[in-house]
């Protein structure tokens, strides 16, 4: 049974996993690819074909997804740059010309990647909730690790949710990432309250749940989604609440604000 919280002054959500469900896209490396291996030749850098540069974007996104798990473990990490994304990890072994050119356009590839790598779908309740906080005078914000923050920021304003939203913060935009608690602060100070009368809702142990016992936030609760138990190592701390999806948030707010004028 979740322990009684105290009223929030701020609710603040990941967004992948609490805000949004995502759903990987088969195929979207090969679209890359081939936008990339035209931009090469445009350019007259001949000497890598499609194949191979999907092949090196495949290896830059496993040793990306290998970095954030150890990322997890120091108390403030910072947040890779696009252009050591695509110059170390994709383009480590190409010719200079071709990684120069990849760097130089490392940002809109970051975006593009984040568009086609996966479908997002808001999930179950969350309208509901950012509705319910609004009208308790609770202002609610996005804290996320994101490659592309901008392509969190296009989702929300197509489907009405920047419109309920303080405010977002990216990991990718501020240069810092989670369980770094600098993320939270961020969110803490923009808001003008302090951590401990904030909520933090994540949906991974080892970047959110670590992320709000480090910022010290009031309530720290996991919603759970498809890789939340997929944890790389065993972590030591726990959520004040676990809430299966939006609504299982809303209740617990509503419980939090029952005595609300």
């Amino acid at each position: 049974m979740n322990a009684p919280l105290r009223r929030p002054r701020a609710l603040l959500l990941d967004f992948g996993g609490v805000l949004v469900e995502t759903s990987r896209r088969e195929g979207w490396t090969a679209v890359v690819a081939k936008e990339v291996h035209e931009a090469l030749a445009r350019a007259g850098c001949h000497e890598l074909d499609a194949a191979a540069v999907e092949t090196d974007l495949k290896a830059g996104v496993a040793a990306d997804r290998c970095w954030k798990d150890a990322m997890s473990r120091p108390y403030a990490p910072p947040e890779m740059t696009h252009a050591a994304f695509w110059g170390d990890y994709v383009a480590a072994d190409w010719p200079a010309s071709a990684r120069q050119l990849v760097v130089a356009h490392a940002t809109p590839l970051c975006k593009r990647m984040g568009e086609l790598r996966q479908d997002r779908r808001t999930r179950p309740g969350i309208p509901e909730l950012l509705d319910a906080a609004a009208e308790s005078g609770i202002p609610c914000g996005v804290v996320s690790n994101s490659l592309s923050g901008a392509v969190h920021r296009d989702y929300t304003a197509a489907t009405g949710l920047a419109e309920k939203l303080a405010l977002e913060v990216y990991s990718d935009e501020v240069g810092v990432r989670k369980p770094n608690p600098e993320m939270i602060w961020i969110a803490t100070r923009a808001l003008g309250v302090e951590p401990a009368d904030a909520w933090y809702v994540g949906d991974n142990f080892d970047r959110d749940v670590v992320c709000g016992h480090r910022a010290g936030v009031g309530g720290n609760i996991l919603m759970v989604a498809k890789g939340t138990y997929d944890v790389p190592y065993e972590v030591r701390n726990r959520p004040d609440a676990v809430v299966e999806d939006g609504h299982g948030l809303l209740e617990l707010l509503t419980n939090a604000t029952e005595g609300d004028a």
